[in-house]
């Protein structure tokens, strides 16, 4: 599913260089359920954002699903993202303007699916996470857990064959941590 080689990504910060990534090699599988686990500003948060089509490093390969991901213009990596990856953000990135069903809809309006088709995927999703009751709400309507828990239904509505969580269960409670986790490993 994903092989990545020799990934290496420095950053100049206060005119010192700091190496996000150094040599980082590895292979995932399809249905492998990985952890990357770290210090703060150990590189966790660039390596996701590698995997997930948003930056590019300073060397090294990445193939996803059989493509080699750094060979693609920026249109076809759009498609990659929209079609084969699920972003859970660890700040949510929720539309404050939408409710928490249209919050979910957007990838699947991104990618041309029918209004009646979308909004059908959109409901099973929120009901998966817990939501039925608060579709309608907008974010700031939402605690913080609800809020997390509408990003991981729009993550997931697409069916992506790759998921990218940063801290997925940071807002929630032990027993709602618990669920997630098995509906992301479902």
């Amino acid at each position: 599913m994903i092989s990545v080689k020799n990934l290496k990504k420095t950053y100049f910060l206060g005119g010192e260089e700091v190496h996000a990534l150094d040599d980082v090699s590895l292979s995932i599988k399809e249905h492998e359920f990985v952890a990357i686990i770290g210090q703060s500003g150990s590189g966790k948060s660039t390596f996701m954002n590698m995997l997930g089509c948003l930056d590019r490093p300073d060397s090294g390969e990445i193939t996803l699903d059989g493509t080699d991901i750094l060979k693609c213009k920026e249109k076809e990596l759009s498609v990659i993202r929209n079609k084969k990856i699920g972003f859970i953000f660890q700040q949510f990135h929720l539309l404050p303007k939408l409710s928490a069903l249209e919050n979910v809809e957007l990838p699947l309006i991104y990618q041309g699916m029918p209004t009646k088709k979308r909004r059908e995927k959109a409901v099973k999703a929120l009901k998966a996470v817990g939501l039925e009751k608060r579709m309608n709400h907008k974010p700031n309507q939402l605690s913080g857990g609800q809020q997390q828990r509408v990003a991981i239904a729009r993550a997931l509505v697409g069916e992506p064959s790759l998921i990218l969580a940063d801290e997925p269960t940071g807002n929630l409670d032990s027993r709602s941590g618990k669920e997630i986790m098995m509906l992301l490993h479902n």
